[in-house]
């Protein structure tokens, strides 16, 4: 990862569909219906809703076979009506329902939290490397019969981790940590590879952004030492609604994208689907119009880790800097307008090429050097 350039991780191309997620292809936006996927009549009219806001791909939750005999109704209804943007079946805890799925839609995500492991009880396990080995192979034996129905079918995978839904296996063995939900992916890549199936996409998501961009950084760093090379889902789980929903997923997709990681996002709001749909098209545009930008050459500060969430040491100057908690400045250089909102007070306000009349008594302010005078609460600002 060059975190001073930006640049997309290379992957392997995977066709779910008429789309290729993956390599130099667009990112995928997507979303999720939120009707019963028994309904067809709700699920298609949905489906048509979420087309019309621009979503190349729709996700349905399959939570049993009954759905997943459904979503092949749903599939044909719109293919009917001459849409042919993909399906992608959500499974938890019932290997038969992705079995089906896999039949009739283009991509089935499974969680490995509950794919085969037991429903979690938190109880903590103990297990020998023997009974652990154990364990594996039982996944093996249902895994590998859903790869070769997706084989067959031309079906795509999601691996979908969420740091919510780890199995007690691998919360005894690893806590509740990004490294567990790193180790219950790779568990399952591990298998696909070796069965020689790559039609495969990733995901490990989180409602905390912090552990979020934390895991996907971690598992990318895995994948390469053991030359893996699949696409990655971004997402953050309960993200909310409104501003706050919005500004929580900008915060987690954000990040990974602007590190040059992820190949399709669904920004996961409490608003109908179709609402999410621009919010994420627009956070991909805004990342990826960096491309081909003048090279910044960056200087690697030796003991920043992307794994580590330990703050840089600084000198302070003044309140900014060392052991004092981050400043907010409010960049006002570029407007009149002097307004401050009693509920949202910077702690310094820039105003570029010097403070103007109506600047609000009590405030700090950053003044751009050629332009600065000595005075309290005047700062100046040094370009390099």
């Amino acid at each position: 990862m060059d975190f001073f350039n930006y640049n997309r991780r290379p992957t392997v191309d995977v066709h779910v569909g008429d789309i290729i997620m993956g390599g130099n292809h667009p990112v995928v936006v997507q979303t999720m219906t939120s009707t019963n996927t028994r309904d067809t009549e709700a699920s298609v009219a949905q489906c048509e809703r979420i087309i019309a806001s621009g979503a190349d791909l729709i996700r349905l939750t399959t939570q049993g076979v009954r759905e997943a005999d459904n979503l092949g109704n749903i599939h044909r209804e719109l293919r009917e009506k001459g849409y042919t943007t993909p399906l992608s079946a959500d499974i938890h805890f019932n290997p038969r329902a992705a079995l089906v799925a896999a039949t009739v839609a283009e991509k089935v995500r499974i969680n490995p939290g509950n794919y085969v492991d037991k429903q979690k009880t938190f109880a903590e396990l103990e297990y020998t490397d023997e009974e652990y080995a154990g364990e594996m192979e039982k996944i093996r034996t249902q895994f590998v019969p859903f790869l070769n129905v997706c084989k067959e079918h031309g079906t795509a995978i999601r691996i979908g981790v969420n740091h919510g839904s780890l199995s007690d296996r691998i919360m005894s063995r690893y806590g509740d940590t990004p490294e567990g939900m790193v180790e219950s992916c790779m568990e399952y890549l591990r298998i696909a590879v070796e069965e020689g199936f790559n039609d495969i996409v990733i995901s490990l998501k989180a409602s905390n952004t912090l552990l979020m961009t934390k895991a996907v950084r971690l598992l990318v760093d895995h994948m390469d030492k053991e030359d893996i090379h699949f696409p990655l889902h971004l997402g953050v789980t309960e993200a909310g609604d409104g501003e706050d929903g919005r500004m929580k997923s900008a915060v987690g997709i954000g990040a990974l994208l602007s590190d040059g990681l992820g190949d399709t996002i669904r920004v996961s709001l409490s608003e109908d689907p179709e609402a999410e749909v621009p919010v994420a098209r627009k956070l991909v545009d805004y990342v990826t119009q960096r491309r081909g930008h003048v090279p910044v050459e960056g200087i690697h500060y030796p003991r920043f880790s992307p794994f580590s969430t330990e703050r840089r040491e600084t000198d302070a100057v003044w309140n900014i800097g060392g052991e004092h908690l981050p400043v907010v400045i409010s960049n006002r250089s570029m407007i009149d307008d002097m307004t401050i909102n009693p509920h949202f007070i910077p702690d310094y306000i820039y105003v570029g090429g010097g403070v103007p009349t109506n600047f609000p008594r009590g405030m700090k302010s950053i003044v751009d050097y050629s332009a600065w005078e000595e005075r309290i609460d005047n700062f100046p600002l040094f370009t390099v």
